[in-house]
């Protein structure tokens, strides 16, 4: 199974990012975007940003990230 991650994009310098999230910061390809601003949020895979996402999209994912690590902490 893949996972792709919805981070802020902070900064921008040609075709590469630098994303962030939950403290957590990441140089990127953004080679397979016609175009991303910094603020917006990003799916990330495999050090790729592959789709633009709106902050809502972006809150529900991360939310559900956290629970499924809740959970596998908790041992379920």
């Amino acid at each position: 199974m893949c996972v792709a991650t919805p981070m802020r994009l902070v900064s921008l310098s040609g075709n590469e990012g630098i994303v962030e999230e939950g403290g957590v910061s990441r140089k990127v390809s953004l080679a397979l975007l016609d175009s991303a601003v910094i603020g917006d949020y990003l799916l990330i895979h495999a050090g790729f940003a592959i789709a633009v996402v709106d902050e809502e999209e972006a809150m529900l994912s991360l939310e559900a990230i956290e629970a499924c690590a809740d959970d596998d902490a908790a041992g379920a």
